[in-house]
């Protein structure tokens, strides 16, 4: 398996992977998340390559996309309340439904730890749904811990 910055070739993996997710977040959520929706089209996903601010890496064997992580590294300068520092927002991160438990993801985000390192980020963020607790039993066993809750009341 290979680790490596996404090129126009995966685009149609990461958009099966986009729907898996989606899936996933709509049987969660369904009053939040439509059915057979997806983050990002395929116009979107292509304009994101190649940008250092918007890195895409992808897990790849034998020319199949297994996983990908979905990153923006987003730097607070001068605000007014927040600290200046850098931060590798994980956007969103998906292993492929029929590969997981191999350590895809794992892998997948101990590369963006490295390539957040080399960009000077002090933290690597992310969100998390609360009806997707694999999904948070998995960042806390990778070490992430809660930095703030959202909440809601549904009417």
């Amino acid at each position: 398996m290979d680790i490596r910055f996404a090129t126009p070739e995966d685009v149609p993996g990461i958009l099966e992977l986009l729907r898996q997710v989606g899936r996933v977040h709509h049987n969660g959520r369904p009053d939040i998340f439509r059915a057979d929706a997806q983050k990002y089209g395929p116009s979107q996903v292509l304009s994101m390559l190649d940008k250092a601010e918007t890195p895409i890496f992808v897990a790849v064997e034998d020319g199949n996309v297994l996983g990908y992580c979905f990153c923006q590294m987003k730097t607070y300068y001068r605000d007014s309340v927040i600290c200046d520092h850098t931060t590798c927002y994980i956007d969103d991160l998906c292993v492929h439904e029929n590969c997981r438990g191999k350590h895809i993801g794992k892998t997948l985000y101990e590369a963006v730890c490295r390539y957040a390192k080399s960009r000077d980020c002090t933290s690597i963020t992310l969100n998390v749904w609360s009806c997707n607790p694999s999904a948070m039993a998995f960042y806390e066993k990778l070490g992430l811990k809660p930095q703030k809750v959202g909440m809601e009341q549904l009417l």
